[in-house]
């Protein structure tokens, strides 16, 4: 009876001090995030009072302060992933254990992927700012900020970004990710919609809009680009390994994973090679790739078997959906652009969520382990 309460008391105590683990680790991580925070404030801050001194600046447009925090953001956003990450590897309470030693090929994977999604973070933190300088522009018409408020406001908006985008790192997981790509796709595609210089680029093709050499151009070809890249990112995350010492996974697995990398980098070629200089290969890649993810939504059923049925019904009703349109465009009651939209749409919702339901199985999968 006493062995017994004491196996009791053990355990308890345990649990206790896993707790106050968790705890710990959750509370310094946010303290670090603010310090990195506050520490982007002042950098920031001060080098703004010294640039918009005696300046009466505008809210949006060339140096205003809607440009400096959008510019400043950035860099701050890819300053503090990369920190974020490099907290994560190195300090021992600060991310998951590592065991084992990782190889070079999975160091350099990782670090690939890293700044991949660093690029991602600030790319999506640059354009929030740009785009809500530009809205608050046309709510404050004529309107100029004197260079100590202006200051602060960018300050501030470089300590946000800073400390959202510390925590997204040090807490970076296969969901946090579709996340990211989701919110970067809608940013980047709007951005480059709302600042086309021509407003009847929807009459030609989806890939007009990078055609131009103005901001919508460059916004449009960085994101194809950057998503591609991202693409790639996800098709480790999403195939069963987090990290670069990770167990290899089963070969269909690594047929998926490769499926997902070749789709990323045909579509970081759409990006790279705009459809006005480049027709023949732009059009190749992205037949290409539209190719290459049927045949991976096809194919799953048996490459990976142990996904839901309800995710792979959802992949031939998406086929399904493609087809359709692409009829509705042959027979003249579409035109390009809605195909290529519908098209776009549906394959990056699948791959968000493949990502999310591959996380999903393989959490099930391992508590069925621990279980058994």
């Amino acid at each position: 009876m006493r062995a017994s309460e004491a196996d009791e008391d053990t355990t308890s105590t345990a649990g206790i001090a896993t707790g106050r683990g968790t705890l710990l680790r959750a509370s310094s991580v946010e303290s670090v995030a603010l310090g990195v925070g506050t520490l982007a404030f002042v950098a920031v801050g001060v080098v703004a009072l010294f640039v918009f001194l005696g300046r009466h600046l505008t809210i949006s447009g060339p140096g205003s302060i809607g440009e400096f925090a959008a510019v400043a953001g950035g860099v701050v956003a890819l300053l503090a992933y990369g920190g974020g990450r490099w907290a994560s590897w190195r300090v021992a309470w600060f991310g998951a254990a590592r065991t084992g030693r990782s190889s070079r090929m999975g160091v350099a994977v990782e670090v690939f992927d890293t700044v991949a999604i660093a690029v991602a973070h600030a790319i999506v933190v640059l354009l929030l700012w740009a785009v809500l300088g530009f809205v608050l522009a046309r709510s404050f018409q004529d309107a100029f900020v004197f260079s100590f408020p202006g200051a602060l406001l960018v300050a501030t908006a470089a300590a946000v970004s800073a400390y959202y985008v510390f925590l997204s790192a040090a807490k970076m997981n296969p969901l946090l990710l579709s996340t990211v790509l989701a919110v970067f796709l809608v940013l980047g595609a709007l951005t480059s919609m709302i600042t086309a210089s021509d407003p009847h680029w929807w009459k030609e093709n989806l890939s007009a809009l990078g055609m131009t050499d103005d901001l919508s151009g460059m916004t449009f070809n960085l994101t194809v680009i950057v998503a591609g890249v991202l693409v790639t990112a996800i098709a480790r995350y999403a195939t069963g390994s987090s990290g670069p010492d990770d167990r290899t996974p089963s070969r269909g697995a690594l047929r998926v994973r490769t499926a997902l990398i070749v789709i990323g980098v045909l579509l970081t070629c759409v990006g790279l090679f705009p459809v006005n200089q480049f027709l023949l290969v732009h059009n190749t890649v992205a037949t290409g790739m539209a190719l290459v993810f049927c045949a991976l939504v096809i194919g799953l059923r048996w490459l990976l078997p142990e996904l839901p049925r309800a995710f792979i019904a959802l992949g031939w009703a998406f086929l399904a959906v493609i087809a359709l349109v692409a009829v509705l465009f042959a027979i003249g009651d579409y035109n390009l652009t809605a195909v290529e939209l519908v098209a776009a749409v549906l394959i990056f919702s699948w791959i968000i969520v493949f990502l999310r339901i591959t996380t999903a199985t393989t959490a099930d999968a391992a508590a069925w382990s621990l279980a058994n």
